[in-house]
């Protein structure tokens, strides 16, 4: 902080005419209380399994775990990536009334992040196996509560989307939801250790109950969230197409038999390139529709004609 403010007061120095107003200031903090809950939910709910694990297991499979769920925060990069642009777009629709172009565009942004974590997930979960054996030898056994947190990433897209505009229409009960969602969570994954400890399965397989339950309870809020949002708008804001499983299917297809013939060294280099060209180029030709088609055209239109304004300023300067 004392690194932080130094700069700031060399830069600006210091604050004049300026008067704190501490009801004023709690009166907002208050506003966004139901805000920054679901924000802190949602941080919570990925570190609840982990402190769940370390209770009932040794730091060993704590360790494993939790490497796991690193690798499985790939996917979930590709939601923060929206959300710059998400945000905004869909205040100043609510604003003006346009619930309608809200849920346009959550329903299409929805389909965009799901197919984009679906093929990922898929490209990182069919060799797990190879992708844990990066970090050692020793991690293997994770493999089983990758794949579950991979399918966690993919199956959470819903709600997360969904909430970028609950918080504008609904952020009290958005947060209500968050907090059934972590206490369900909590409630599966100490139950499924439980439960499979009493039948004497296997630590690996014992430790994959919070990851489990994490699936379910994000399903939960997948669920209710896009309802609420839908009664909310007053239209459909599901991202999900059929064309995603097809694209899983022919992810399946070219991954799978590279998993079971290929040694493990070169499953990586083989499998996660094509799975990955596989599942896009189903989706390209089934998934993506004329809308889908023509906002890449123009995202590639808008870069050209950036690029040509930039080389005239170029030329301009040269001139000058």
């Amino acid at each position: 902080m004392a690194v932080s403010l130094y700069p700031l007061l060399k830069a600006y120095g210091r604050p004049r005419g300026w008067r704190p107003e501490p009801l004023q200031l709690s009166r907002v903090a208050l506003r966004n209380l139901p805000l920054a809950g679901a924000d802190a939910i949602e941080w919570g709910s990925r570190r609840l399994d982990i402190a769940m694990l370390g209770l009932f297991f040794a730091p060993a499979i704590v360790g494993i775990y939790y490497v796991a769920q690193q690798v499985a925060t790939l996917p979930a990069k590709l939601k923060s990536s929206f959300e710059p642009v998400l945000g905004p777009a869909i205040a100043r629709r609510i604003a003006a009334g346009d619930l309608t172009a809200v849920a346009r565009q959550v329903r299409q942004v929805t389909y965009w992040i799901i197919a984009a974590q679906a093929g990922i997930a898929l490209a990182l979960a069919i060799p797990g196996r190879a992708v844990m054996a990066l970090v050692g030898s020793g991690f293997t056994g994770g493999t089983a509560t990758l794949g579950f947190l991979l399918a966690a990433e993919v199956i959470a897209a819903a709600a997360v989307v969904s909430e970028a505009a609950l918080i504008y229409v609904a952020r009290t009960t958005n947060m209500l939801i968050s907090l059934i969602m972590l206490a369900l969570e909590a409630a599966l994954g100490v139950g499924l250790m439980l439960i499979m400890r009493d039948q004497g399965l296997p630590l690996a397989f014992q430790a994959t109950g919070p990851a489990i339950g994490l699936c379910i309870a994000l399903a939960f809020a997948s669920i209710v969230k896009t309802r609420l949002l839908h009664q909310k708008l007053g239209a459909p804001v599901g991202g999900w197409r059929w064309s995603i499983l097809l694209a899983s299917a022919a992810g399946l297809a070219v991954g799978i038999p590279i998993r079971f013939l290929l040694p493990q060294e070169w499953q990586l280099v083989v499998a996660v390139p094509a799975i990955l060209v596989a599942f896009g180029a189903v989706l390209w030709t089934k998934g993506f529709g004329p809308e889908d088609r023509e906002l890449f055209k123009l995202r590639k239109h808008q870069v050209q004609e950036l690029r040509d304004a930039e080389a005239r300023d170029q030329i301009a300067d040269d001139i000058v």
